[in-house]
């Protein structure tokens, strides 16, 4: 998947993970080849459940994400990502919302 080519990096502090898209957004004249997610805050989640947006909800991530994406990605970009795409970006945010404690557990 793409977790592999995911790379962290700081937007104004936060961390961020960056998504490179297997089909490219196209918003006018303009192709979104790449997103970065910030890692949300609990403001950003306002509205939303958390397990809901764990198990890869679509109404879930289609609010979550253009309060946390540069460029900002918005309902219309979302409704038309390639599905590989929405799920690169439901791993990325998973992956900020996961404790690291969590994370170091073996698995059974």
């Amino acid at each position: 998947m793409q977790t592999a080519e995911q790379i962290e990096t700081t937007i104004n502090g936060r961390k961020c993970a960056t998504v490179v898209l297997q089909e490219p957004v196209k918003r006018g004249e303009t192709l979104i080849a790449s997103i970065q997610l910030m890692k949300p805050r609990t403001a950003d989640l306002r509205g939303l459940q958390i397990p809901q947006v764990l198990e890869m909800d679509v109404d879930a991530l289609t609010k979550l994400l253009p309060r946390i994406t540069v460029p900002t990605l918005t309902k219309p970009d979302i409704d038309n990502l390639d599905p590989a795409d929405l799920v690169a970006c439901a791993m990325g945010v998973a992956g900020f919302l996961v404790p690291k404690s969590a994370m170091d557990l073996p698995l059974a």
